[in-house]
C-alpha cells in the first residue's frame, strides 16, 4: 500500500507522530490516499481535508503499519488494536477523529 507523506519508518510513523503505537495510516475521503496523519496531508496536498461520513464507515480506511491490514473505520473506532496482528493503536488518536471522521462534533 502506497503511504503519503512525510513517513520516518515502514510502521507508519511520521514526522509529527512517531511514539511506538504511531502505526497507522488512515485514507482521507477527499483524495483516497493514504497518509500518516492530517499535518502530512495538508503538507502535501493542495486542497481541503474532507470527512468520512458515518454512512460510510463500512469503508476500508485506515491501514495497520505494522501488518499491512486495512479496516474499515467502524472497526477502527470499535477497537484499539490490530484484528489482525493484535498491535496496540495510539488511543490519543480519538483526539484527532473529528478531523478525519464526521462525529458530529
Amino acid at each position: 500500500m502506497m503511504i503519503f507523506g512525510h513517513t520516518v519508518d515502514r510502521e507508519t510513523r511520521c514526522i509529527h507522530y512517531r511514539g511506538t503505537r504511531d502505526i497507522i495510516a488512515i485514507k482521507f475521503r477527499c483524495c483516497g490516499r493514504y497518509y500518516p496523519c492530517y499535518k502530512c496531508h495538508d503538507e502535501c496536498e493542495r486542497h481541503e481535508t474532507g470527512t468520512w461520513k458515518v454512512h460510510e464507515f463500512d469503508e476500508k480506511a485506515i491501514l495497520c503499519g505494522v501488518c499491512d491490514t486495512e479496516h474499515t473505520i467502524a472497526e477502527y473506532m470499535d477497537t484499539g488494536r490490530c484484528k489482525n496482528c493484535d498491535s496496540e493503536f495510539n488511543q490519543n488518536c480519538r483526539l484527532h477523529h473529528h478531523l478525519y471522521f464526521d462525529i458530529g462534533r
